[in-house]
């Protein structure tokens, strides 16, 4: 897993190889400039300690001193410039990255199939595309600063060490292998850490989206002190896989500086000893030299030091990584590339022999057959689970037939492309949805190009022009900031929009469930005048809605039991009579 992840992270950083390559480059021009400046450093200190005036006399050379002042101030000002061009790149590589993966999140959500998304908690989606995007791009660049630099460091500070002497060089490279190998073991056992912690993030983060978009039915059901038991405990499990990971991660640093420790007095040691016994040499191991390697093995640990620390991080953004390139990969819906558009339907609608279930070990519609002609209105009733909003779904693509095949025109609709079908479908659900935004592009969002007159008049006729009309704006109030509108109204306005469509078909999922008995009678009327002529199904537990309609379709156990009028049914006495002597008992 780890491994099919670090490839996809470096075929995702392939358009940024410009900019990676900059970063390298930067990364050399600020450890070259680190590095000199040591070694300037122990000339000045040689220089001060072997100055030797013309007379014989021990005197210093301001001239030398200041030359090594210049030069060192030189290699800090390269340094300088390097790591804010290193912090630039870095930056405008992994937030580039980001929004390129978070964009390509959010576009996968648009091609998902709805068994996907039905089948997870909206929460743990969102989780994924903010925060666990979030927590990949910090470790992202983080390790990318650690990385370059920390290589650059380390390949420097040797080969100038070498250049200067060998033996003491020698120490520091056979000590280090301790240093890397406590890491990696450490590392490896982190990764599945980091990955458990996501999920227990991700499960909290669902957790409390989903109770505070039901907060009122919480409070209604006085049902907080479970909430907040629950939150407890998902919030102890986050604790706990976060202290386990921390933990563990935590003790490559301790572990690295203990052995770089080491080295810097092995290094003290050793150039010494040397020191001392190379005083008179031709070659002599000075006191400069000595304090030049000090500076280069503090250097030189340094790198394993932060890569140490940011083993946490790095080993916590693969695994958001993981459930991020999860998210992208997950298979798409199947494509309509290639398939004709369907046009402009007439509404003709043949249900022939249609069977589905959302689990293969349970069928919930098997053999379904009915043809509605077009311009007719098609009542769907039963009780609730049996496959009335089930069948909408099918109608609308929204999920595909297991077998069998439904045909709008006379043509399947598996053979047109999504988009085309569903232009010729206005919706209206039970549960109502309005972006943040203008009540003017809430009600314009299927009709862009809709006049000023013919937006006014769709929202008149399903009576909500006067509630909008009693907003802050009018019809530029931005719902959600400047004005909100009661849950019947917010249907209302879900009705207008359907309406501003001018769809062939019309779908209402319980479109009425929210408004009240008299407007609802005038909503009645206004979809029987703007709807004339366009193929119609209303989805309606109140069957006084639905005794006009043309064809009413009785569905029990995901089977259509019974069809006709609603003069036919009620001769008939079966179970629509049922449930019509049902609601009407009293009366």
């Amino acid at each position: 897993m780890k491994q099919s992840t670090l490839k996809q992270i470096v075929r995702r950083l392939r358009p940024y190889m410009g900019w990676l390559i900059l970063t390298a480059a930067a990364a050399i021009v600020t450890v070259a400039g680190q590095l000199m400046v040591p070694y300037f450093v122990g000339k000045a200190i040689d220089g001060l300690a072997y100055s030797v005036s013309e007379a014989g006399k021990r005197a210093i050379d301001f001239g030398y001193l200041y030359r090594q002042f210049i030069l060192i101030a030189v290699c800090i000002a390269a340094a300088v410039a390097g790591q804010f061009v290193l912090s630039l790149t870095n930056n405008r590589v992994a937030y580039h990255a980001l929004a390129a993966l978070r964009r390509d999140a959010f576009a996968k959500i648009g091609v998902l199939p709805l068994s996907y998304i039905d089948s997870r908690a909206y929460g743990d989606i969102s989780s994924v595309i903010m925060s666990d995007a979030e927590q990949f791009s910090d470790g992202l660049l983080l390790g990318f600063t650690q990385l370059f630099t920390g290589a650059a460091t380390i390949v420097g500070v040797l080969i100038m060490m070498f250049l200067i002497r060998w033996e003491v060089a020698l120490v520091v490279l056979l000590v280090t292998p301790l240093s890397l190998f406590a890491a990696k073991i450490i590392a490896s056992r982190t990764y599945k850490m980091f990955r458990a912690q996501a999920e227990a993030r991700a499960e909290q983060t669902a957790f409390a989206d989903e109770m505070i978009a039901g907060l009122k039915v919480v409070k209604a059901y006085i049902h907080e002190d479970e909430n907040e038991e629950r939150f407890g405990a998902l919030n102890e499990t986050l604790r706990k896989k976060s202290l386990s990971a921390l933990f563990l991660s935590s003790t490559t640093n301790p572990v690295t500086r203990f052995v770089n420790s080491v080295v810097y007095a092995l290094v003290a040691l050793v150039g010494a000893f040397l020191a001392i016994a190379s005083a008179g040499s031709a070659v002599p191991f000075t006191a400069g030299a000595l304090t030049t390697f000090l500076s280069y093995s503090n250097q030189y640990t340094k790198p394993f030091n932060e890569i140490s620390e940011v083993i946490a991080e790095f080993q916590n953004a693969l695994a958001c990584a993981a459930r991020l390139f999860a998210l992208i990969d997950e298979p798409s819906q199947s494509s309509d590339e290639g398939l004709p558009d369907l046009g402009r339907a007439a509404g003709e609608v043949c249900v022939e022999n249609v069977s589905f279930s959302y689990s293969p070990d349970r069928t919930l519609i098997e053999g379904m057959n009915f043809r509605a002609e077009a311009g007719k209105r098609i009542a769907i009733v039963g009780p609730t689970g049996c496959g009335k909003t089930t069948l909408i779904n099918l109608l609308m693509r929204f999920y595909d037939v297991g077998e069998g095949a439904i045909y709008v025109d006379g043509k399947d609709i598996r053979t047109v492309t999504r988009r085309s079908l569903r232009e010729n479908f206005g919706m209206v659900l039970q549960e109502t949805w309005l972006k943040e935004a203008t009540v003017r592009e809430n009600l314009c969002m299927g009709n862009p190009s809709c006049s000023e007159e013919d937006m006014e008049k769709a929202a008149r006729a399903s009576h909500v022009h006067g509630a909008i009309m009693r907003l802050p704006n009018g019809y530029d109030t931005v719902l959600g900031e400047e004005g909100s509108l009661s849950e019947g109204q917010k249907q209302l306005l879900c009705i207008a929009r359907a309406m501003l469509c001018r769809p062939t078909m019309l779908i209402l999922d319980e479109a009425t469930s929210n408004i009240d008995t008299r407007t609802e009678q005038l909503v009645q009327d206004a979809f029987a005048r703007l709807m004339e002529g366009r193929t119609c199904f209303v989805v309606a537990h109140r069957l006084s809605t639905i005794q006009n309609s043309d064809l009413i379709l009785v569905m029990k156990a995901g089977n259509i039991v019974e069809q006709g009028t609603h003069a036919e049914l009620l001769a008939r006495d079966g179970f629509y009579a049922e449930l019509y002597r049902a609601q009407f008992a009293e009366v």
